[in-house]
């Protein structure tokens, strides 16, 4: 829902809709399998490991955001990205409080919240942040991050952003949200520019086949 304006970010850095993993034939497998122990080993200060850039060279080949990070296909789900944070305590024009886009609360607890773009992170993605012991659920979006592949992690205070500020980070999507339910969140929100062209993006990723629901595994390199 918000997004905290920073610095401008460091440069250069199959196959059908799945309504939810619950209701396809992919095997249940745990949401909050943990990851490896050099994932989650804390590096201190609350804050994540170094990402290795250099796994950037790996997907060169990939298209670029505006922000010159690129915009991987679902089977990727290992990822170095652009992050940033907010907080609801930014109180911007329009935000309902601590209410996610989803319809809850946002969390920060050992499971948190983060926001993206919907049609790169469906509703419900399930992800990892290598250096950090926690799960990430994308819960929210914001009007800054449509057509970015840039993911903002939740923190309930504004020392909390500071702290974070911009970042370059490594994570693993260790289990894809639902597309279904996107839609239909977003179907009825196509009077605001940014959830009309994540709407519009998610459809056509759909209909063209390229959008994966369900569970990979942590900790596997699955860049190129």
């Amino acid at each position: 829902m918000r997004i905290l304006q920073t610095a401008s970010a460091l440069a250069g850095l199959t196959v059908v809709l799945l309504s939810s993993c619950s209701s396809t034939g992919v095997a249940q497998k745990e949401a909050n399998t943990p990851a490896s122990s050099t994932w989650t080993q804390t590096v201190g200060n609350n804050l994540p490991a170094e990402a290795n850039v250099a796994l950037l060279n790996e997907v060169a080949h990939l298209p670029k955001d505006k922000h010159g990070f690129p915009s991987y296909t679902d089977d990727q789900t290992h990822r170095v990205v652009r992050a940033t944070a907010y907080s609801h305590m930014q109180n911007e024009p329009g935000a309902p409080g601590r209410m996610n886009a989803a319809g809850g609360i946002l969390k920060y607890g050992q499971v948190r919240s983060a926001a993206a773009d919907w049609s790169k992170y469906p509703v419900g993605t399930k992800f990892r942040i290598k250096g950090l012991p926690y799960l990430y659920v994308v819960d929210d979006y914001g009007s800054a991050l449509t057509g970015t592949n840039t993911i903002d992690i939740f923190h309930p205070t504004l020392g909390g952003i500071k702290k974070w500020g911009l970042r370059t980070i490594e994570i693993d999507v260790v289990q894809w949200g639902s597309w279904e339910r996107t839609l239909a969140l977003l179907k009825g929100r196509q009077g605001y520019w940014h959830t009309r062209d994540m709407y519009f993006a998610a459809k056509k990723k759909i209909d063209n086949g390229q959008a994966v629901a369900g569970y990979s595994t942590p900790g596997r390199n699955t860049q190129g």
